[in-house]
């Protein structure tokens, strides 16, 4: 929030940070999801749909978490930063929602449960690197 007494942006406390981290990953995990469960049922493959889903996702969060969660400036650094980070957790999460999958349609789920269990279990993991990487390396306070 910016004191339109001195023009300066008021630092948001950690708390109110995660906050808005979390409202952000929330909305782009309906991003994510959304798009990745909609193309695989086009008959895109996992790994694909999950990429798709992934790259809108995560610029729909980065946009939003820049401006609203972390209130910086905008900067082409800053983004690729990020979206090298975005790059290093993709990795770990593709990883953990193929990995998820087989072992979750062994239990003998629907289709898009396997799907959505894979999905948070993935993005839950992200999420935490991403805060971690955020709050303390590219948005720093």
């Amino acid at each position: 929030m910016t004191d339109s007494t001195t023009g300066t942006v008021e630092r948001l406390t950690l708390k109110t940070q995660l906050v808005r981290f979390v409202m952000t990953g929330v909305v782009g995990a309906v991003v994510d999801f959304g798009s990745t469960y909609l193309l695989f049922l086009a008959g895109m493959g996992d790994g694909a749909s999950k990429t798709v889903g992934f790259i809108l996702g995560t610029l729909t969060a980065y946009l939003i978490n820049r401006r609203w969660t972390f209130q910086a400036t905008p900067s082409v650094k800053r983004f690729l930063i990020t979206m090298a980070s975005y790059l290093a957790t993709y990795a770990v999460q593709v990883s953990l929602y193929k990995l998820s999958i087989p072992w979750l349609e062994g239990m003998d789920l629907d289709q898009f449960w396997v799907r959505a269990v894979s999905f948070v279990i993935a993005q839950g993991t992200a999420t935490v690197l991403n805060f971690i990487i955020q709050r303390w390396v590219i948005f720093r306070s």
